[in-house]
């Protein structure tokens, strides 16, 4: 293999579900990829699916239509153009070497090989063929959809070249935005034999003690430190059927694992697949969502009912102690939580233990994949270390100790630390406000953190961030969030009471205020680094920012018009400088503020006027920070573009556009009125000045209208729209 940074064709094999979202992701990363399957009509009838996929497997439609289409009957030989080859066909052994047969003569001598399967031995796959292609060949388990799960096992043979693995963790941690773990080539990796096995276990006990899947879901999600998903509700995500297909693979070959009869099916599962309700895809599996409630499946009767209300007093006793001292304590309890925990985490614990050496290098690489790939707070191994081995049930010593990991031999190995990837929460910490913190990135480069809840825009942040610019104790910074979210936008109760009490001088005071640190942070050598959600007044200041760094999955926009407003912290002028260059662009724009439109992803955000062209998207779900740090250190102001003269009838190209969206019914009478007072400050604004003071006037003007006020308290008490 020759230098990874050169890599830009790539060619997939087998355009089913796992080899289409391998393609997508790839196009999406800017990959030249061509896309083959079995015949013409396969490969465009398997496409089309891909296409209309839910959720989307691209990032903007028209990256599908980038990707070479072709069949493996006629256009095999494209391979010979490709810098990888990754095959992802149906996982039939003879099959898959069927085709490696094929194109072994046909690969370039530095090209890369791999195959994408969760379950088949991949020292066997390769037996016979050449020796370049065996000291290529690795497989390369990707998590579906590729797309949002950044996992990936890399599993090398005996034959593979060690420095080709090397090569291949690089490329793919730098170029295919994935976190890696080298696996054993054993059945399942460590993925799907230990964490399927998890996924029945957890079913066979809620059958075994009559939990309800709620209870179960309760226990196994937050609270056990999980995603949302929990239990029963990942069952349904992944496929009924898919857990089946990999239960009886792990069966087969895995005859001597003592504890492996737990994948044998559990009676509701059987149930679901006999009948065909296999989760999600189907519409229905353990859930059944009916409008906007999920039915849950009653594990005695098998028959679908209304969701119950759980009553588990110790989950919201102990939910907000760190994880290790809530499980600790739960597992003590004499309650259902207690019951479940004992019965369900203590053994997936210590078949964790079981299985450590057989299938990982390292109990740090199990951690991993079930905190990559399975979205756990803490990996088996940590948990033990957090609520003591000896409670666990396990005869060890800890398995980490400071910034070192236990070997299987009995020493401590330093964890090796990688820059690229270091999480917010583990810069320390060196000056904290009620409203944000500061945590040193290094080289002289501060991460300022709002640390408001869903880092809402409120007027004490604006005044304790003013304080902080002023103060000049920072010199670059980066802009950022210590919570879930960046900023889902400027605090809605504050409107709601400021109007209620026609405080019309303080809502113009804040808006200054607002509009005043845009301007100061325009004037700083920053960058903001957003993710989540970066809406309303959180975007206005990130776009003040001299760059933005943006999480590709960030939702990006300025939804103002949902809550009766329009931007009013110099987001109508901002748009107004930063699409300037044509009016039919600055049309678009203004019409995409009067809807409220939000972006799917930071690429879409681009196509709706809201990220400038010097703004980077980062497709790599761990390097935000890293990437924002690097550009903090290079940044340089940028002088502020002087508002010109549209080159067209602005002015009318966006009543155009209201018009027709009148027509179809997509915009109510107050929806115009703010489209009508969007255009007004984008066509008559004469100045940069001139622009913010329209931008407050009209903001204050819908303040009193009582149509914004009812969306107001509408979105505060719903957390939906209102089209009044």
């Amino acid at each position: 293999m020759s230098d990874y940074g050169s890599v830009k064709k790539v060619c997939v094999i087998g355009a089913g579900t796992m080899g289409s979202g391998i393609a997508a992701h790839l196009a999406n990363l800017g990959f030249q990829v061509t896309l083959l399957d079995a015949t013409p009509q396969s490969i465009t009838e398997a496409f089309e699916r891909a296409k209309m996929a839910k959720p989307a497997l691209f990032y903007l439609p028209e990256r599908a239509m980038e990707i070479r289409l072709g069949n493996t009957i006629e256009n095999l030989d494209w391979v010979s153009e490709a810098d990888w080859v990754c095959e992802a066909i149906v996982e039939r052994s003879g099959t898959k070497r069927s085709l490696y047969s094929r194109i072994d003569p046909l690969l370039r001598p530095d090209a890369m090989i791999s195959t994408n399967t969760s379950g088949l031995q991949i020292g066997l796959l390769a037996e016979g063929l050449s020796e370049s292609f065996q000291k290529r060949f690795v497989g390369t388990h990707f998590f579906n959809p590729p797309r949002h799960l950044k996992l990936l096992e890399l599993i090398p043979t005996a034959e593979t070249d060690p420095a080709a693995v090397t090569q291949m963790v690089a490329f793919l941690e730098d170029r295919v935005a994935r976190r890696v773990v080298v696996a054993k080539d054993t059945p399942g990796f460590i993925a799907n034999r230990f964490g399927m096995w998890c996924m029945y276990h957890a079913i066979h006990v809620a059958e075994r003690l009559h939990f309800s899947i709620e209870q179960v879901d309760a226990i196994t999600g937050t609270f056990l430190g999980r995603p949302k998903s929990a239990t029963f509700r990942l069952n349904d995500i992944v496929g009924l059927d898919v857990m089946n297909d990999i239960a009886k693979n792990l069966l087969e070959r895995c005859p001597n694992d003592p504890h492996i009869q737990t994948l044998r099916s559990p009676a509701s599962l059987s149930a679901l697949l006999e009948r065909d309700w296999i989760g999600e895809k189907a519409g229905q599996g353990y859930y059944r969502k009916e409008g906007r409630e999920f039915f849950a499946l009653d594990l005695g009767t098998l028959a679908y009912r209304q969701p119950a209300e759980i009553d588990l007093p110790s989950i919201t006793k102990l939910g907000n102690l760190p994880l290790g001292e809530r499980i600790g304590k739960a597992l003590e309890l004499k309650d259902e939580t207690g019951e479940y925990l004992r019965h369900y985490l203590l053994p997936t614990l210590k078949y964790a233990d079981y299985l450590k050496t057989e299938i990982s290098h390292s109990v740090l690489d199990i951690d991993r994949v079930m905190e990559w790939g399975f979205g756990w707070e803490a990996g088996p191994f940590e948990l033990i270390d957090a609520i003591g081995p000896s409670k666990a049930g396990i005869n060890a010593e800890r398995f980490y100790l400071g910034g070192e990991v236990r070997a299987f031999e009995g020493t401590y190995n330093q964890i090796p630390a990688d820059s690229r990837f270091t999480p917010i929460r583990s810069c320390p910490v060196v000056a904290e406000s009620e409203t944000y913190r500061l945590r040193d990135l290094g080289d002289g480069v501060t991460a300022v953190c709002i640390t408001t809840k869903m880092g809402v825009i409120s007027p004490i942040l604006v005044i304790q961030l003013t304080e902080l610019l002023e103060s000049g104790k920072l010199d670059r910074f980066v802009l950022t969030g210590d919570t879930r979210s960046f900023s889902a936008g400027f605090d809605l109760r504050y409107f709601a009471q400021a109007i209620a009490n026609e405080r019309w001088i303080e809502i113009d005071q804040e808006l200054a205020r607002l509009q005043q640190l845009g301007e100061m942070l325009e004037r700083s050598k920053c960058v903001a680094a957003i993710y989540g959600h970066a809406l309303g007044a959180g975007l206005e200041l990130a776009l003040s920012t001299p760059k933005i760094v943006a999480a590709v999955e960030t939702q990006i926009g300025l939804p103002e018009a949902k809550v009766g407003l329009i931007p009013g912290g110099r987001g109508v002028t901002l748009m107004r400088l930063n699409n300037q260059h044509t009016a039919k662009r600055l049309s678009e724009v203004a019409f995409n503020m009067a809807m409220g439109m939000v972006s799917a992803n930071a690429e879409d955000a681009r196509t709706l006027g809201y990220l400038r062209n010097s703004d980077v998207t980062v497709f790599h779900p761990d390097k935000l920070l890293h990437t924002a740090k690097l550009a903090a250190l290079e940044v340089e102001l940028q002088a502020r573009p002087s508002v010109s003269t549209a080159n067209g009838p602005l002015s009318g190209m966006i009543d155009r556009l209201l018009e027709m969206a009148i027509g179809r019914g997509d915009m109510s009478a107050h929806d115009e009125l703010i489209g009508q007072k969007i255009k007004m400050i984008m066509s008559k604004a004469t100045t940069y000045e001139d622009c913010l003071s329209k931008e407050r006037g009209e903001f204050l003007d819908l303040c009193m209208k009582a149509l914004t006020h009812a969306r107001i308290n509408h979105m505060l008490a719903n957390g939906t729209a209102l089209r009044n």
